[in-house]
């Protein structure tokens, strides 16, 4: 085996301390502010580490005291929880079977890169079309009519993960159990999607993580806590005249953990999944 250099090896190591600080040093920050008092926050100069740990926010964002700050913050995560579930499922339940036709009929790829295109289009030019749709149907501030929103979304972006996994599973797997007799919805079932499993793993992934973070769609078609999301909310607290910037950290740093740790539960078939495909043999 070729040995490698020791000062190479210092380097790489190097190379990955200063960018795991670069990632984690803003989250450090937010959490160091999230425990700080106001006096800490405001001193000059700075305190990197405060006098003394403030836990209040904590307990004020978590209670579930009616008409509380709290309260509507609670109701917010289960609004965002909810919106991003649905609309993650639907997402995938949708991209499976429009990403293996796309990727075993060539003939019609065309039509897949032809939705991505929409993603050129900006935000606010949907917002109207949208929103006369949705109070059409009498879906303006429900969690149902956002998700269904963010399915228009997800759909493209899942569908396209989706292909790069179905191409990197040989067609000839599935001819041979055609040949065997098998249907396609068992050959879906029993041979496809199992080995795409890891692929289908990171699109929910990624999926869920776009609908958790997505704030303007929220924003135009929410008014109050019956479907407004995290984001709204987290905008909701820094909208008075005086901003409490350690509650809004803290409001951070609670809507950062649902998507961490759904991360960690899955993070060995989400490196899987973003490896597919890398080496083929």
């Amino acid at each position: 085996m070729e040995r490698q250099s020791p000062l190479f090896t210092v380097f790489v190591y190097a190379a990955a301390l200063l960018l795991a600080a670069i990632i984690l040093a803003p989250i450090l920050w937010l959490f160091v502010m999230s425990i700080s008092s106001a006096a800490d926050l405001s001193a000059k100069p700075l305190n990197w580490w405060p006098e003394e740990i403030d836990l209040s926010r904590y307990r004020l964002l978590l209670s579930t005291i009616e008409n509380s700050a709290g309260a509507a913050f609670t109701a917010s995560l289960f609004n965002s929880l909810k919106v991003a579930g649905m609309a993650t499922l639907a997402a995938i339940a949708v991209a499976i079977p429009a990403a293996w036709a796309v990727s075993r009929t060539s003939n019609v790829s065309w039509s897949l890169y032809a939705v991505i295109a929409t993603y050129m289009l900006p935000p606010v030019a949907l917002a109207v079309p949208l929103y006369m749709g949705l109070a059409y149907l009498g879906l303006l501030n429900s969690v149902f009519g956002l998700a269904l929103v963010y399915l228009t979304i997800l759909a493209p972006f899942t569908t396209w993960l989706l292909k790069s996994g179905f191409d990197s599973i040989p067609k000839e797997i599935e001819s041979a159990a055609m040949i065997d007799g098998a249907r396609l919805d068992q050959i879906l079932r029993l041979i496809t999607l199992p080995l795409a499993a890891p692929v289908m793993a990171t699109s929910a992934l990624f999926a869920f993580l776009l609908a958790w973070d997505e704030f303007f769609y929220a924003l135009l078609f929410t008014s109050d806590l019956r479907a407004k999301t995290l984001t709204v909310a987290i905008s909701d607290l820094a909208g008075g005249r005086v901003s409490d910037y350690g509650l809004i950290a803290t409001a951070g740093v609670l809507a950062a953990l649902p998507p961490v740790l759904i991360g960690l539960v899955m993070q060995r078939a989400l490196i899987s999944g973003l490896t597919s495909g890398g080496v083929k043999g």
